[in-house]
């Protein structure tokens, strides 16, 4: 079976990348952006640095090509790019990291500790807000019914990219997953989004 081949970079790109990359903190943070998204603070609880120095370290990613910034409310979280020169390059170099390492171990160890953090800080909204969400649902058909119907609609072709307008808990992504290559959940409400990120938090959904 024949294979892709790998994009070409020029020379000028390729040196940024490889330069950006070439520094054992922003490696780290690569690896850490290929389990999906974290903004700054997320960052510096897991890597145990300032903010200042984290910041820089994506910053320079961000110019290299490598990773991606996207405000959210008052938050700004990173992805690994998933377009552009480098995004191929950032795929790469964390699929050929050794899981097994001390160091990216400790890392992922941790990481999981924050995503369980955004997990319980996810249940307690929904605890706070259990009454109208019971109230919302009852007003509608039976949910199985309608993700079926969803389903159903859309047959089994996949999709490139997926937009869900009012992703809310990001249900819908979560439903679809194995359709896309690239989910967007836009949504107004900050909670909502929160709520989604840690519903989807984890290598299954990190794309």
């Amino acid at each position: 079976m024949a294979q892709a081949e790998p994009p070409v970079l020029s020379l000028d790109v390729l040196l940024s990348a490889l330069k950006a990359a070439g520094e054992p903190t922003r490696l780290r943070i690569l690896a850490l952006l290929s389990h999906g998204d974290l903004s700054v603070k997320d960052l510096t609880t897991v890597l145990g640095q300032s903010q200042p120095r984290i910041s820089r370290h994506l910053k320079l990613l961000t110019e290299a090509g490598l990773i991606r910034r996207f405000p959210e409310g008052a938050w700004a979280y990173y992805r690994l790019a998933d377009q552009g020169e480098g995004a191929e390059l950032a795929r790469s170099l964390t699929q050929r990291l050794d899981r097994a390492d001390a160091l990216i171990g400790r890392d992922r160890e941790r990481l999981e500790s924050v995503l369980a953090e955004h997990q319980r800080a996810a249940s307690l909204y929904f605890a706070r807000n259990a009454a109208s969400w019971d109230e919302v649902r009852s007003l509608h058909v039976d949910e199985e019914d309608v993700e079926a119907a969803i389903r159903k609609a859309l047959g089994a072709r996949p999709f490139d990219t997926l937009v869900d307008l009012g992703t809310g808990t990001g249900r819908v992504l979560q439903l679809l997953a194995d359709l896309y290559q690239r989910g967007i959940g836009v949504d107004s409400s900050q909670a909502m989004l929160n709520v989604a990120r840690a519903r989807l938090a984890g290598a299954e959904y990190s794309r």
